[in-house]
C-alpha cells in the first residue's frame, strides 16, 4: 500500500453519497456498526431517516468528502459518476490525502480506469465496486460485491464490506469489477425473460403459479430471480427494488463494451428490445420483474 494510505478504524469517518433504494440500507449498516457517517443525496428527503439515526447531512458531496476517510458513492448513471468523481467539484480533487474511494454504482469499465488513474496520481486509492443483489440484499447486508482496482486498497477496506455483503470477491485491475457486473446483468437479462415467459405459460395451462414456483425454484431452472422477484411478478408487484431505467442503462454498458470486445450478444440485445419496450409504455421507474407485463400483455 502506499504510503500515504491510511490505516481504516473504528475511528475513520465514512462517506456516503446516493442514498437511494439501495444505498441509504448500505449506509444504515455502516452507522449501526458504529462509524461516523456523512451522507448526500440529490433528494434530501431520501437521508432523512439515515439523519434521523445519527448520520451527518453535508449539503454537496465536496462536504462529504473533505470530512471522510473512505467514502462510498451508490449512483444513477456513468454521467453522474464521472461529475460526481472528476469535475471541479468532484471527490478526486477535494479528498483527504489518502482516502479510499468506492464507486458502487454499475458504470462504464473505462470510467473506472480513468478514476482509479486519477486517484492514484493525487495519493488516493479508487476501487470499483458494483453490487448484486437488489433492494433485498441492500437491506438484509447480503449484497453480491465485485471489486476491482489497487489489491492493497482491497484489502484494507474488505472489512467495510463485509458489513455490507455476504459475497465479496476481488476480480483484479481497475474495471474489473465493472466487467464483471456486466457478467451479472447480462445473465440477469435472459434470466428475466425465461421467468416471465414460465409464468405466462403457467397461467395460460391454468395452473397455480405459486405452486409451480414451488416445484421448480429449487429444481435446474432455480436463479435469485426466480425466487425473488417471480412472486413480485405473480402479485401483480413491480414496484422498484432495481429501476427498469437503470437496468436498461446496464444493458446498454453490456452491449457497448461487448462490441468493442468484438462480441455478439444475441440474447442480452432481445432483453434490450423487450425492456426498451416497456420503457416506452411508461416503465422507467418500475422494478426489472416489470418485464412480466410485457410478456403477459399488460
Amino acid at each position: 500500500m502506499a504510503a500515504q494510505q491510511k490505516a481504516i478504524t473504528k475511528n475513520s469517518v465514512i462517506g456516503f453519497i446516493g442514498t437511494g433504494i439501495m444505498g441509504a440500507s448500505m449506509a444504515g449498516h455502516l452507522l449501526r456498526n458504529g462509524y461516523e457517517v456523512h451522507v448526500y443525496n440529490r433528494t434530501k428527503a431520501r437521508a432523512d431517516q439515515l439523519v434521523q439515526a445519527g448520520a451527518q447531512w453535508q449539503d454537496s458531496p465536496r462536504l462529504v468528502v473533505e470530512r471522510a476517510d473512505v467514502i462510498f458513492t451508490m449512483l444513477g448513471y456513468p454521467s453522474d459518476v464521472e461529475s460526481i468523481y472528476l469535475g471541479e467539484e468532484g471527490l478526486l480533487a477535494h479528498a483527504r490525502p489518502g482516502a479510499y474511494l468506492l464507486d458502487m454504482t454499475t458504470s462504464s469499465p473505462a470510467l473506472a480506469k480513468r478514476i482509479t488513474a486519477t486517484a492514484a496520481a493525487r495519493g488516493l486509492c479508487a476501487l470499483d465496486a458494483p453490487v448484486s443483489g437488489g433492494d433485498i440484499g441492500a437491506r438484509e447486508a447480503r449484497l453480491s460485491i465485485m471489486v476491482g482496482g489497487p489489491k492493497e486498497g482491497f484489502d484494507a477496506v474488505e472489512g467495510l464490506l463485509t458489513l455490507l455483503g455476504t459475497n465479496i470477491v476481488y476480480q483484479g485491475e481497475a474495471g474489473a469489477g465493472q466487467f464483471t457486473k456486466m457478467c451479472n446483468q447480462i445473465t440477469i437479462a435472459s434470466n428475466m425473460i425465461g421467468v416471465s415467459e414460465a409464468l405466462a405459460y403457467a397461467k395460460s395451462a391454468g395452473l397455480d403459479q405459486t405452486q409451480v414456483l414451488k416445484s421448480i425454484q429449487s429444481g435446474a431452472a432455480g436463479s435469485w430471480s426466480l425466487a425473488n422477484l417471480a412472486p413480485r411478478m405473480i402479485a401483480g408487484d413491480y414496484a422498484p427494488g432495481f429501476y427498469v431505467k437503470h437496468f436498461v442503462k446496464d444493458i446498454g454498458i453490456a452491449i457497448e463494451s461487448a462490441a468493442e470486445m468484438g462480441l455478439e450478444l444475441p440474447g442480452l440485445k432481445l432483453a434490450q428490445s423487450l425492456y426498451e419496450r416497456l420503457m416506452a409504455q411508461g416503465g422507467a421507474d418500475q422494478g426489472t420483474q416489470a418485464l412480466h407485463g410485457i410478456i403477459v400483455g399488460k
